[in-house]
């Protein structure tokens, strides 16, 4: 893609993510907005059932179906997307994403039906005394964000419950959609011409800058992602966060640690 301010994407999709409870449950910290080139974004609701709000599983099997259009799309999901380089060390992991995905899911299947974080954090199924991390551990990505280490828990704005909540559905997304979608920056940092997107991002980098108009946290968070997205594709910025200023090694890194998109330095 390139920053001649001729929009890359179709549509924008921010999600405010949520590692509560189990996989099916309905969950109101767990938000949805959709922008289009033409339009401002807009809450998404799930399709009409007895539960009032997305659940993680009905959010994954919608992004699939959504993802399969071929109108490209640009998602921002607010969990991280990868561990800290320190983890891979620890556990003598293979630097490779697919195989990092696999890896966690096998040790904390969090998309198992009636599965919560804390039931494998307490030791109750999965094996997170394999894989566990330390709060200290933080990726370089989280470092210039000023973001939580994805091993802190329990503490206010914490992403930890999330991530370990939300990375076996990517890998879900990933074996479902195939090759129609481009997990940035693990896929690689340019964007294919036409091609959907799943990026990580950080609501906190721009929240502020949207007036809240009687949205909820959780809400105004979705809503920020998706109308900076758009903004961003619109005015041509959007390729130059894509292409963040860092050195070759950094660069390596964050290949294996994720990164935030909207962080240029």
């Amino acid at each position: 893609m390139t920053g001649s301010g001729t929009s890359a994407f179709d549509r924008y999709i921010g999600i405010d993510y949520s590692g509560a409870e189990v996989p099916s449950a309905s969950l109101k910290g767990l938000r949805v907005y959709l922008a289009t080139r033409a339009s401002e974004p807009f809450e998404v609701l799930p399709p009409p059932s007895p539960r009032k709000y997305w659940t993680r599983r009905g959010l994954a099997e919608w992004l699939v179906e959504l993802l399969r259009e071929d109108q490209p799309t640009l998602v921002g999901i607010d969990h991280a997307f990868s561990f800290p380089r320190e983890y891979f060390k620890a556990y003598r992991l293979m630097p490779n994403w697919p195989f990092f995905l696999d890896d966690f899911q096998k040790h904390w299947p969090t998309d198992d039906d009636n599965t919560y974080v804390n039931f494998i954090r307490d030791g109750l199924c999965g094996n997170a005394a394999a894989r566990s991390g330390d709060s200290r551990w933080k990726r370089l990505t989280d470092e210039r964000a000023g973001a939580k280490s994805v091993f802190h828990f329990d503490v206010p704005g914490s992403v930890a419950k999330s991530t370990h909540a939300g990375l076996p559905w990517l890998r879900y997304i990933r074996q479902k959609v195939g090759r129609r979608v481009h997990f940035w920056p693990f896929d690689g940092w340019s964007i294919p011409a036409g091609k959907s997107v799943i990026a990580e991002v950080y609501p906190s980098l721009w929240s502020r800058s949207f007036a809240c108009e009687g949205r909820t946290s959780d809400q105004h968070d979705a809503y920020s992602v998706a109308a900076w997205m758009r903004r961003a594709d619109a005015d041509g910025s959007l390729a130059s966060f894509f292409d963040p200023h860092l050195s070759p090694p950094e660069r390596t890194l964050a290949q294996i640690e994720g990164w935030i998109l909207g962080i240029n330095v």
